[in-house]
């Protein structure tokens, strides 16, 4: 019989994986060369820092966090709405407000949970790439103007 992980579990997880990718991709910064001298670059033309593999993990485990602390809240707030409708008297309404906010809370636990599981997708395949393709930060060796014989 196979078993699932809980959804706690898996966050912690991603949370955890995403704490030691940042500590690992601290380590192995790369800044970029500073521009020639007499040259100024303005510091609206610069472009933002792309978030670490870890950063995406540890970003979707948030996301996943979100959306279910949203879908709590929205199905509290149709739980509260229907007993408010039932207890004056309400009855279809009750039933109203129960099925929204539950209807609510399933979007936005889906909405988190597919962006949060996007996101660790992607920071876990750059992650991976990261340690199979070290040779793309090496630079090619420059051509020389005398013929090799």
């Amino acid at each position: 019989m196979r078993t699932a992980l809980p959804i706690p579990s898996i966050a912690l997880l991603a949370l955890a994986f995403g704490l030691c990718g940042q500590n690992a991709a601290g380590q192995n910064s790369q800044q970029p060369p500073p521009p020639p001298a007499g040259t100024s670059q303005p510091a609206t033309q610069q472009q933002p820092q792309q978030r670490s593999p870890g950063g995406d993990v540890g970003s979707g485990a948030g996301d996943i966090g979100k959306g279910a602390a949203k879908g709590t809240g929205a199905a509290a707030k149709g739980v509260g709405k229907g007993a408010v409708d039932l207890v004056t008297l309400h009855p279809l309404n009750a039933v109203g407000n129960v099925g929204k906010g539950a209807a609510v809370a399933g979007k936005d636990v889906g909405v988190g949970a597919a962006k949060g599981t996007g996101k660790i997708a992607k920071g876990t395949g750059r992650g991976i790439g990261k340690l199979f393709h070290h040779h793309h930060n090496r630079q090619a060796p420059e051509d020389s103007s005398e013929p090799q014989n």
